[in-house]
């Protein structure tokens, strides 16, 4: 019962912080598309696009990731090889943007990082547990 409900918070959050980068990713792309200078001798309009397809490519990421973890939840199984690459992938981009959203944004977005990053993490602990643990590999 625990695993079903660590896994479906940690999907909602994945799904809530997608949208919400998104929409972050979308401002951010409006404002650099409306400057008439250039950063570095960069075009505007090429870093526009390119805040567009990270803040797509993000938020898809996000996406799946939450998928994967929701269809765990609902087969109360450990999520296969590839899933739990994805969201070990997902753990690790959380703790980065949890050390620079301490410097950047201050410490209420660092709690968030980390709360979605204890989610990820207790996601995969307690499926582990439950498959019994790690088991080694022969060669």
């Amino acid at each position: 019962m625990l695993r079903r409900l660590v896994a479906g918070l940690a999907a909602i959050t994945l799904v809530a912080e997608a949208a919400v980068l998104v929409l972050v990713h979308l401002v951010l792309g409006r404002v650099t598309e409306g400057q008439s200078m250039s950063i570095a001798g960069m075009d505007p309009q090429v870093m526009s696009t390119a805040t567009y397809a990270m803040g797509a490519a993000l938020g898809a990421f996000l996406l799946l990731c939450a998928v994967l973890i929701a269809v765990a939840a609902v087969r109360d199984r450990p999520p296969a090889r590839f899933a739990r690459v994805l969201i070990v992938a997902a753990a690790v981009t959380h703790g980065v943007l949890g050390a620079l959203a301490v410097g950047l944004v201050g410490w209420g977005a660092f709690a968030v990082t980390m709360v979605i990053l204890c989610l990820l993490v207790l996601t995969l602990m307690l499926h582990t547990k439950a498959a019994g643990g790690l088991r080694p590999t022969s060669p």
